[in-house]
């Protein structure tokens, strides 16, 4: 399982603390190799998963690791929420996200907070839908991250999650593979100061249990009516379940 798959493999700190620190050293970059590394896909991908909960017109929202916050703005933009709190357990990610925020005057909609995902200081039934871009496969213990997320899930509330996932076929497949482990890292690398982080990438995505693992494991805790749904040949993949 991908618990053992860690941004600096050290002894001395768990996975939550490296991936902690991880993003702390590149939240300066993120964003911009965000959208360089995937070609600007990034965006189209954060769109297609936000679709999936215009027709619940969730009021109150929760997004777990949010980041630098691009999937919780394009939550406001499509959804008109009342309410979204963005959880990440890092802080420089987080100071990112507040300066979009006070940049896009939406201080009253879009509110941040340090949080772990297999802990949530919220009560049981408190959100109409919870999103999660690109955070799951960081997860420590994924099963008691998917159980906190459900707890803090109304009945009915829905629960989207956009992740990597790894393309099948050929040529994609190799194309894919020669991408992530060698033009990925070299790029990240470059721009993000930190050697280890878009090395990890691509470690952390091959461990993850995508697929009908995943939704195995979200039935497992208790959502229903699971489905994967494949973006781009299998490189991203939307995961959508109800409670």
């Amino acid at each position: 399982m991908n618990e053992n798959i860690t941004p600096y493999q050290v002894d001395d700190a768990t996975k939550k603390e490296q991936v902690a620190t991880m993003f702390n050293n590149i939240s300066g970059t993120y964003d911009f190799l965000n959208h360089f590394l995937s070609l600007g896909i990034d965006v189209l991908w954060r769109k297609k998963a936000i679709k999936e909960l215009v027709s619940i017109h969730p009021r109150i929202m929760l997004d777990v690791a949010t980041g630098t916050g691009d999937f919780a703005f394009e939550a406001i933009k499509k959804l008109q929420p009342e309410k979204i709190i963005g959880v990440d357990i890092s802080s420089g990610m987080l100071e990112v996200a507040k300066k979009k925020i006070n940049q896009r005057s939406l201080n009253e909609v879009f509110s941040v907070q340090l949080g772990d995902s297999e802990g949530l200081h919220f009560e049981d039934n408190t959100f109409d839908a919870i999103t999660v871009a690109y955070g799951v496969r960081n997860f420590e213990n994924l099963e008691k991250g998917l159980s906190d997320m459900f707890r803090v899930l109304k009945p009915n509330g829905k629960i989207v999650v956009l992740e990597f996932s790894k393309p099948k076929a050929f040529p994609v497949k190799q194309l894919y593979s020669f991408y992530f482990k060698q033009v990925t890292p070299f790029f990240g690398k470059l721009f993000s100061k930190d050697h280890r982080a878009y090395t990890y990438l691509p470690e952390s995505v091959a461990a993850f249990p995508d697929g009908n693992e995943f939704t195995s494991l979200m039935e497992k805790v208790g959502f229903k009516g699971n489905k994967q749904k494949i973006l781009t040949f299998g490189i991203s993949s939307i995961y959508i379940g109800t409670k």
